[in-house]
C-alpha cells in the first residue's frame, strides 16, 4: 500500500476550525474539518467517514490543501469544455464581423451564424456549430441589432473632424460672450408623428409572429424637440408643418428654458429651415450646424427612437387632435424625467472635456 501523503504543518487544526467558522461555503467547511481531523492525528479513513466521501477524495483534498492552504479547499467552478477558438482567432473573427461580408465573395449582404461558421472553417479549418458560435459572439460583446439608415453621401471623416474641432469651436463662441457667461449645450431636431405608427419589437413565444394595430390614414404632426443633457432640460413644441416660422417659434421656446444670464449653443442639422434667411434667432442662442448627412451625432435621434418605441407606437390615433394630444403628453413626460434626458443625450466627446 502506498504511503499516505504528508499534510503541511504550517496550519494547525485549530487554525482550520477558526477558518471554517468564518467560511460561508458549506462544502469548503466540510473539507476543512476533514483535514483538521487528520492534523489532530486521526486516520484518513475516519476523515473520509466524517465527510461522507471516499479515501481518494480525501487524498485529493490533502493535495489541494498542501498547494493552496485553506483557500485551496474552496469550491471551484467546473472549467467546462475548452473553447474551440483561441484569442487570436477571436480577434480575426471580430475583424470579420466589423468589416461585414463582401457580397461578391461571400454571397450575402449581412452575416448569419451559418456564414460565419463557414468562414471559420475556410480560415482555420475548425468545425463549429451555429449555437457555439453564437455563444462566442455574445461573450465577445456582439448582439444582433437593427441597423440604422446611413446616407450614401456621408463622409465618415466629417464626424471625426467635427468631434476633434468641437472644443475649439465652443471656446471661440465663449470668447465672444461676456466674461463669466454660462454656456448650455442644446441639441435640436424634428420628428414627424402620424397615424401610420411604427411597429416595434415585443416579447413573444419563439416561432410566433405577434401582431399590432396599424393605421393606413396619413394625418401627422411635427414635434420640434431640443434637449440640454448636462442640465436634464427639454424644450419642445408640436406644429402642423415644418418650416422657418415653426423653427423660429421653437427657438423662442428653447430661449425661454435657458437659464437667466446663460447662453445656449444649439447643435442642429443643416435642414433648409435651420439656415433660412427668415429664421429669427434669439439673442441668447448661437446655432452650430452639424456636418451634413451625420444624424448619429445628434442625441435627439435617440430621444425620438425611445419615444416611438415606448410611447408613440403600436397604437391607433383617431384624429389629428388625438395625435397632437399624444405627442404633447409624450414630450411632457420626457421633460419630467431629467435623468432620462441625461441618459439618452450625454456624449463624452461633447461633455467630457
Amino acid at each position: 500500500m502506498a504511503a499516505a501523503i504528508k499534510v503541511r504543518t504550517d496550519y494547525t487544526s485549530a487554525d482550520l476550525r477558526r477558518f471554517s467558522r468564518r467560511c460561508e461555503d458549506a462544502d469548503q467547511v466540510r473539507r476543512l474539518l476533514a483535514v483538521a481531523h487528520i492534523l489532530d492525528g486521526g486516520s484518513r479513513s475516519e476523515a473520509a467517514k466524517i465527510a461522507g466521501v471516499t479515501l481518494q477524495i480525501v487524498r485529493d483534498w490533502v493535495l489541494r490543501f498542501n498547494e493552496g492552504g485553506p483557500e485551496g479547499l474552496a469550491t471551484r467552478k467546473a472549467p467546462g469544455r475548452a473553447s474551440i477558438l483561441n484569442d487570436e482567432q477571436r480577434a480575426r473573427l471580430a475583424e470579420q464581423v466589423e468589416a461585414g461580408p463582401i457580397p461578391a465573395a461571400h454571397g450575402v449582404v449581412r452575416w448569419r451564424l451559418a456564414d460565419l461558421a463557414q468562414w471559420v472553417w475556410d480560415e482555420f479549418r475548425l468545425s463549429i456549430t451555429r449555437q457555439t458560435l453564437g455563444r462566442e459572439l455574445r461573450a465577445m460583446g456582439y448582439r444582433k441589432l437593427s441597423a440604422r439608415p446611413r446616407h450614401r453621401g456621408q463622409k465618415p471623416e466629417d464626424i471625426d473632424i467635427f468631434k476633434k474641432k468641437f472644443a475649439a469651436r465652443l471656446a471661440q463662441i465663449k470668447r465672444g460672450l461676456r466674461k463669466g457667461t454660462q454656456v448650455e449645450l442644446w441639441w435640436q431636431d424634428e420628428a414627424r408623428i402620424g397615424q401610420q405608427t411604427k411597429l416595434t419589437r415585443r416579447w413573444a413565444r419563439r416561432g410566433t409572429r405577434p401582431s399590432a394595430p396599424k393605421d393606413q390614414r396619413r394625418s401627422s404632426v411635427w414635434i420640434f424637440g431640443a434637449i440640454c443633457p448636462a442640465e436634464g432640460k427639454a424644450a419642445g413644441i408640436v406644429m402642423p408643418k415644418c418650416n422657418s416660422q415653426a423653427m423660429s417659434m421653437h427657438l423662442e421656446e428653447i430661449a425661454f428654458h435657458v437659464a437667466p444670464g446663460a447662453h445656449a449653443v444649439v447643435l442642429l442639422d443643416q435642414a433648409g429651415w435651420h439656415g433660412s434667411a427668415e429664421l429669427v434667432v434669439p439673442s441668447n442662442i448661437t446655432l452650430m450646424p452639424l456636418p451634413p448627412r451625420c444624424p448619429e451625432l445628434n442625441p435627439v435621434e435617440n430621444v425620438w427612437q425611445f419615444m416611438r418605441d415606448n410611447w408613440l407606437s403600436n397604437r391607433i390615433f383617431g384624429s389629428y387632435e388625438d395625435i397632437v394630444d399624444h405627442c404633447c403628453h409624450a414630450w411632457n413626460k420626457l421633460a419630467d424625467q431629467p435623468w432620462r434626458i441625461m441618459t439618452l443625450g450625454l456624449r463624452r466627446w461633447a461633455h467630457g472635456f
